[in-house]
């Protein structure tokens, strides 16, 4: 059995849960504005993911479960964001939903077109096989969400950082648009 305090939105420490921080220096090449991304501290943590992994990864028909905290900011105009994957095994689904904050779910299918679904409290996402996907908090708060995929789907994230997303989720006067990414 595993804890979750709904009310801070993370996993309770226990040697099962699995923690890592990505900083601004660690995700290199997902901003599109490289040199506002050189001006910033590169320390600065962007995202925390913690992970219940209560089977062995590569596990068919087991499930993992996990908590992502997105820091509010921005690089340049573009929302601080997760680095974004698809799964490695490419026919596996996965469910996000959202505790706090404001932000929007970044979707791209395998042909490179690229949608948003906006994230509050409350909303469920289900993310289909085949889509790439990363979240971007355009609020002023932390935005939490929890998340459960199958134990064996895996993350290909080596296809981010050789083509990035179509699209990049800027500030555009105040508001959160989506920006088809310069080619």
């Amino acid at each position: 059995m595993q804890r979750m305090n709904w009310a801070h939105g993370v996993l309770e420490p226990a040697p099962e849960i699995r923690e890592t921080i990505k900083t601004l220096g660690q995700l290199e090449g997902i901003f599109q504005d490289a040199s506002a991304w050189r001006a910033m501290d590169p320390g600065r943590v962007v995202y925390r993911v913690q992970a219940w992994c209560p089977v062995v990864e590569g596990t068919e028909g087991g499930l993992f479960w996990g908590t992502t905290l997105v820091e509010s900011g921005q690089v340049g105009s573009e929302y601080f964001m997760t680095h974004g994957h698809f799964h490695a095994k490419r026919n596996r689904s996965e469910y996000y939903a959202t505790i706090e904050g404001e932000g929007a779910l970044i979707l791209m299918d395998e042909s490179r077109k690229t949608w948003t679904e906006p994230m509050s409290p409350g909303s469920v996402h289900f993310i289909p096989p085949r889509i790439a996907h990363r979240v971007a908090n355009c609020g002023s708060v932390p935005l939490r969400f929890v998340a459960c995929w199958p134990s064996d789907a895996g993350h290909d994230y080596e296809a981010i950082r050789k083509s990035g997303f179509e699209a990049q989720l800027l500030n555009v006067n105040g508001e959160p648009k989506l920006v088809r990414s310069r080619t």
